[in-house]
């Protein structure tokens, strides 16, 4: 009820907009039990109350996780010490976050595969081209939003809103559409900010960025060439070497990013 410390917990974090979740017990041996779960960073995750049993606390504690950065509420079942595939504890795990975002720039083959592995994955996409004839809902059916406008000035309406979670990926190679997409990329909070290209293209747009007045410090934000090094060759292979960055720097994992590599940028296909 409210007025208990978790409850007062609860809406302490929903004044400072920190993604939180509370999972309840439905029904089982400890119907109406509560477990509040929230990232405080670095790592760390802090737990307030319990359903009843220390194995079930962790594995809810995880699935909440899990469920809080696909921005997702719903009901999951376990045994009473937190067995998958049981049905003894009936838990309603509820996400306090809108879905993480992720800002498309360029209408391009690779933009409509990363659209459907990042619909997978729980983000509100938009995509985003000045190009009318390209920028259509018709070629993007699983975007949230299609934009026909320049990035820079799509970044000056929501780039507020953008926090760690969400990222933005440019997807083009026309200077006079990524460069001002980047800077404005950089004035965000967003946690994820990739740019395609080669190497000698990334060459080239970084110094177009020293001379928009973009800092050495700014510049160690962007990954590019974009991905991770799994030797990607097809926009839907690309697709899943992007999103695997993403998740990895969100996580804080060990990673082999293509930016962080030299030599070619596609693997060889070896079949």
């Amino acid at each position: 009820m409210p007025g208990t410390p978790i409850f007062d917990r609860l809406a302490a974090l929903l004044r400072d907009e920190v993604p939180v979740v509370l999972a309840t017990v439905l029904d089982g041996p400890r119907a109406g039990a509560k477990l509040l779960v929230h990232r405080l960073g670095a790592g760390e995750v802090e737990v307030q109350g319990t359903l009843g049993d220390d194995d079930l606390d962790r594995v809810v504690a995880r699935d909440s996780l899990g469920e809080l950065a696909a921005g997702r509420s719903g009901v999951r079942h376990y045994g009473e010490h937190g067995e998958a595939r049981e049905e003894a504890v009936r838990v309603f795990i509820e996400a306090f976050a809108a879905p993480p975002r992720m800002l498309l720039f360029g209408a391009v083959d690779f933009t409509l595969a990363l659209v459907r592995v990042a619909k997978v994955l729980g983000y509100r996409v938009t995509v985003c081209d000045a190009r009318e004839v390209f920028a259509t809902s018709q070629r993007f059916p699983l975007a949230d939003e299609v934009v026909v406008g320049w990035p820079d000035r799509l970044l000056a309406d929501v780039g507020p809103e953008l926090r760690r979670r969400d990222a933005i990926c440019v997807l083009t190679h026309d200077v006079k559409f990524d460069v001002p997409a980047i800077v404005a990329a950089l004035r965000t909070s967003v946690g994820y900010i990739g740019v395609m290209g080669s190497r000698r293209t990334h060459k080239d747009r970084l110094e177009r960025l020293v001379e928009a007045g973009v800092t050495d410090e700014e510049m160690a934000r962007l990954r590019s060439p974009i991905g991770l090094d799994i030797g990607a060759r097809t926009p839907e292979e690309t697709a899943i070497s992007i999103v695997s960055e993403i998740i990895a720097l969100r996580t804080g994992r060990s990673t082999r990013a293509l930016s962080d590599t030299d030599g070619p940028i596609h693997g060889r296909d070896t079949g």
